[in-house]
């Protein structure tokens, strides 16, 4: 049984803070990055999310600007709050936290977003830009699974890639953003065929499907890549809950080359990669300005 090893999302995510903190730093005299993070409600893994947020951003030296609202807010107020931060010079990037109350249509809210401000890289101006190779703000998550991808594999031309799952969020821009790799990319999904047999050709291969230990062991080919992006909470015996990946851990190990633990994998670069748009936002509104 071949060692499979462990891509350290964490580590990744902290040395590259540590950069950007440095980066800020350098960027002093043109300004200071300011993101503004939006909740709507209380929903508490967003409140916990949007809390690590706005303690990363103060840590790397930028602004943090929350606005927290009442879940009885209405459309047209969030819309005059997004229009508002648009035009504040202050803000150079906006993130408004998902999911939004049932009253407020989320693609209305991210369309209002300035496409040069949109961190999150949802609006169709940017995923537009990314589909035709033109510079883009890209989705967070996927921006931080080809991170790691390129610190094990630097160059990953001609090699086949297997994206379950196609959300605008992750699925979808993960996959352009292996094309510009020149990997062979095939996205599968709930009505693909023979999914498994996808799966084992794949050499690189990317869990987004948002459904527990689906990604079996004897799905994997031997050697391949694995970026989990799965985080699902289950029943963890005597009362409590855990978290675990879209792909059963357990199985992978000594079948993959490499593989992202859930926790600790690409989780903490979602956030890291947040930080970078920031500043990569920054750096074209003020810099193309000077």
């Amino acid at each position: 049984m071949a060692e499979t090893k462990i891509i350290d999302g964490k580590a990744f995510a902290e040395n590259l803070c540590g950069q950007i903190a440095a980066e800020v730093g350098a960027l002093k005299p043109h300004g200071i990055p300011g993101l503004a993070v939006v909740l709507v409600g209380e929903d508490p893994a967003s409140a916990v999310y949007v809390r690590n947020k706005a303690r990363q951003t103060i840590a790397a030296g930028m602004n943090s600007f929350e606005h927290r609202l009442p879940a009885s807010l209405s459309e047209d107020n969030l819309i005059a709050l997004i229009g508002q931060l648009n035009r504040d010079h202050s803000v150079h990037g906006i993130l408004v936290q998902l999911p939004l109350p049932p009253q407020i249509s989320a693609d209305k809210v991210l369309a209002a977003i300035d496409p040069t401000k949109d961190v999150d890289g949802f609006h169709v101006v940017n995923a537009g830009r990314l589909a035709t190779g033109l510079p883009a703000l890209v989705p967070c998550t996927p921006l931080g699974c080809t991170m790691l991808l390129k610190s094990i594999i630097p160059n990953m031309r001609g090699l086949k890639a297997v994206v379950i799952g196609r959300s605008n969020i992750v699925g979808k821009p993960m996959a352009q953003l292996l094309l510009q790799q020149d990997c062979t990319v095939v996205m599968a999904h709930s009505r693909t065929r023979n999914i498994a047999e996808e799966c084992r050709q794949a050499d690189i291969l990317i869990a987004a499907v948002g459904r527990p230990q689906m990604i079996r062991g004897n799905w994997i080919k031997p050697g391949a890549a694995v970026i989990d992006v799965g985080i699902n909470r289950v029943d963890g015996g005597n009362g409590k809950s855990k978290l675990v990946g879209d792909v059963a851990f357990d199985e992978a190990l000594g079948i993959a080359g490499y593989i992202t633990p859930v926790p600790g994998g690409v989780g903490p670069m979602t956030i890291a990669c947040l930080l970078q748009n920031t500043v990569t936002a920054f750096k074209a509104q003020r810099l193309t300005q000077a």
